[in-house]
């Protein structure tokens, strides 16, 4: 019980201060999660809510990274296994529940949908982040795999933009 407890605590600590970076004039600031063994960050101007995860209805026909269909804070949010879209792991693979989250996408995006991510790993600002110049990959990379960034404990981080995967056709042909 008392794990459940310092859980939420801890999800309203970064709710507050995912809203606190939002208000301050900061270039950029980052979600960190860490997704299939991928370090991996988001932008705090396009993910929004994070949940814990909660029962899903499936969807039938979808593709097999597609988990199925939530009803988060009231509305209904396709939930996507990002690690199984990225091919990084087999669709179905279990996770630890207890550190797993759906990191919903921003509503101004024009898409109900959260990623399911591995776990959190807390909030980054530009000061902690510079461009990662070994992190650079030759050849094709789809558009919503952004710059990659070192931290000050040399940690190689992916920028993931959320609003280039909300458009991308793959991610946008959820229904086989």
């Amino acid at each position: 019980m008392a794990n459940k407890q310092a859980l939420r605590e801890l999800q309203q600590r970064l709710a507050q201060r995912m809203q606190a970076a939002r208000e301050q004039t900061r270039s950029a600031s980052w979600l960190a999660v860490e997704v299939a063994g991928h370090a991996m960050l988001f932008s705090l101007k396009q993910a929004a809510e994070i949940f814990s995860p909660v029962p899903l209805k499936n969807v039938p026909y979808a593709q097999p990274w597609m988990l199925g269909v939530a009803n988060l804070r009231g509305g209904l949010h396709t939930v996507v296994d990002l690690a199984a879209f990225l091919g990084a792991r087999e669709p179905g693979t279990r996770l630890d529940a207890s550190q797993s989250r759906f990191v919903a996408i921003n509503s101004d995006l024009n898409i109900n949908c959260a990623l399911l991510v591995d776990r959190l790993l807390g909030l980054r600002s530009d000061e902690q982040l510079s461009p990662d110049p070994e992190g650079v990959e030759t050849g094709a990379r789809p558009r919503f795999a952004g710059a990659r960034m070192k931290d000050e404990q040399g940690r190689s981080w992916q920028v993931l933009d959320l609003e280039a995967l909300a458009k991308h056709e793959q991610f946008l042909r959820i229904v086989a």
